[in-house]
């Protein structure tokens, strides 16, 4: 061997080792603020885990967040319901109509939309639904979470129903299939379990969202009996518990981050593991 082709051989031997550790130190960086969170809130939100914070309501000292945790799961619910069928439908729109001016219109919207600041929703929201209802309420609040969530379930189902491949397309339109149907029952379901992974990674970022409800949602301190009725949540009692001199209230507000954070984990756990077993599948 040349002494030319030896030493090009002792540089891609030598690359092909720090390259790796390169890479996992890079992925080590990468994980270890998400992980230096989670630990962070579960050594102070830990000690104020209990049966009564998950069954008693707030507002005395030793109370829990049950009101709190109804609600954010309230209005999620009631979110999804809302912004999860208007977002595949037009995603699904978009993809069968790529090329026309509404469907480009339409994505060109989602883009910028997707890119807003949440608090500007919950502004825009409050002078839509609020002002006119002249009460907040947890319908407002999820009026604001869908919003937020809808460019992220629109161009999820885009991306994924113009992957379908056309030959499917094509086998259902020569059997005689209408368009619609084709979309609905060809498209759609050979692209749902992505488009579920999608939905569950929305849904995991309105979980989040604190400044759209204080506009919209605003608080409660105990059960809302009806959805025009203000509603808490614990993304809300935690900003509002920070901002008091109560140690107790400290406590309890550490113990809702926690589990909001746990929430949101499990939620993108579960929608990766939706793309695993696609992708397996």
């Amino acid at each position: 061997m040349t002494p030319e082709l030896e030493s090009a051989y002792r540089g891609r031997k030598l690359a092909a080792r720090v390259a790796p550790a390169a890479s996992g130190a890079a992925v080590v960086l990468a994980l270890l603020p998400l992980f230096a969170v989670f630990a962070y809130v579960a050594s102070h939100g830990a000690r104020a885990l209990s049966l009564t914070f998950f069954t008693e309501p707030v507002g005395v000292r030793g109370a829990g967040m049950a009101n709190a945790i109804f609600g954010t799961i309230e209005l999620v619910v009631l979110a999804s319901a809302m912004g999860i069928p208007l977002g595949i439908a037009a995603g699904l729109y978009l993809a069968e109509y790529a090329s026309t001016p509404l469907a480009r219109a339409v994505r060109f919207s989602a883009d910028v939309l997707a890119g807003v600041p949440s608090i500007l929703v919950g502004v825009v929201v409050y002078a839509v639904v609020v002002v006119r209802m002249k009460q907040f309420s947890a319908l407002a609040g999820a009026a604001a979470l869908a919003v937020v969530m809808l460019p992220l379930v629109t161009r999820t189902t885009d991306e994924l129903a113009r992957a379908v491949p056309d030959s499917l397309r094509e086998a259902a339109l020569a059997l005689g299939a209408p368009r619609w149907r084709t979309a609905l029952f060809v498209v759609l379901r050979t692209a749902a379990p992505g488009i579920r992974s999608g939905c569950l990674l929305a849904v995991a970022r309105v979980s989040g969202e604190t400044a759209p409800l204080l506009f919209t949602a605003y608080n409660n301190r105990f059960f809302n009996e009806s959805l025009l009725d203000p509603t808490s949540t614990l993304q809300v009692q935690i900003f509002t518990y920070t901002m008091t001199p109560n140690d107790d209230w400290h406590a309890q507000a550490w113990a809702a981050a926690l589990v909001l954070v746990t929430l949101v984990i499990v939620l993108n756990v579960l929608a990766r593991r939706l793309v695993a077993e696609e992708e397996s599948g």
